[in-house]
């Protein structure tokens, strides 16, 4: 990880984060903590890193989630150089999906 960005007080934001129990106890935090934009921003993020991986081009995805090929160039840089974080969280929930359904 980043050093500049580990500090306490982003420890401190990440633990809060891990005390959120369900995705109602989400929106309330993220809307108190976060700027609709700022949001909207991560969730587009988000869902560009997913079509990525699904193989989808930039024009369906930029078609799709309204990003620009800056925003999905630079989600791509962090899927195939960034320290793994949206992977680690598409496996967790294929997991989960998959025991659901068993």
């Amino acid at each position: 990880m980043n050093k500049k960005i580990r500090t306490e007080a982003v420890d401190h934001l990440f633990e809060a984060i891990l005390a959120l129990e369900s995705v109602e106890e989400c929106y309330s935090f993220f809307e108190d903590v976060c700027t609709v934009n700022e949001l909207l921003s991560f969730s587009q993020r988000y869902e560009v890193a997913k079509m990525l991986r699904e193989k989808k081009t930039y024009l369906e995805i930029a078609e799709k989630t309204g990003a620009s090929t800056a925003t999905i160039s630079r989600v791509n840089r962090s899927l195939n150089y960034g320290s793994d974080g949206y992977d680690m969280i598409f496996a967790r929930l294929n997991e989960a999906k998959e025991e659901k359904e068993k």
